[in-house]
């Protein structure tokens, strides 16, 4: 398992390999023994590990958003540019811009109209 072509030949080895290796270790250990390796690795947090992350607080990349549920915390997009924010705007309630939007595809408001009474929209 030398090298990448020899690994990918032989991935279901690799991955039984792995999977058995690190189920007896936790997350944490196993970040830890790759990160002393210098081996690239990478963990999927779960919902309460991103909104704790030290680094996404530290960076100040929440904002609080408008639902029509109340205030809801969001994270800004990943990219920024020269200094740049995005918009953080409301969340907008279930049906709010559909007729807008459908006007927008070009629905007459009579339409628009009779797929509100059809019960469609």
């Amino acid at each position: 398992y030398d090298n990448n072509t020899k690994r990918t030949a032989a991935r279901a080895e690799v991955v039984a390999l792995i999977e058995t290796t690190f189920a007896a270790w936790t997350s944490d250990e196993v970040v830890a023994k790759l990160d002393a390796a210098d081996i690239a690795n990478s963990r999927l947090n779960t919902p309460d590990q991103v909104w704790d992350h030290p680094q996404l607080q530290a960076r100040q990349r929440w904002r609080e958003v408008e639902t029509p549920a109340g205030p809801i915390p969001a994270l800004l997009p990943a990219a920024t540019f020269g200094g740049f924010e995005a918009r953080m705007d409301p969340v907008p309630a279930v049906g709010e811009h559909t007729a807008a939007i459908l006007a927008g595809l070009g629905y007459s408001a009579a339409e628009i109209a009779g797929l509100k009474a059809a019960g469609a929209i």
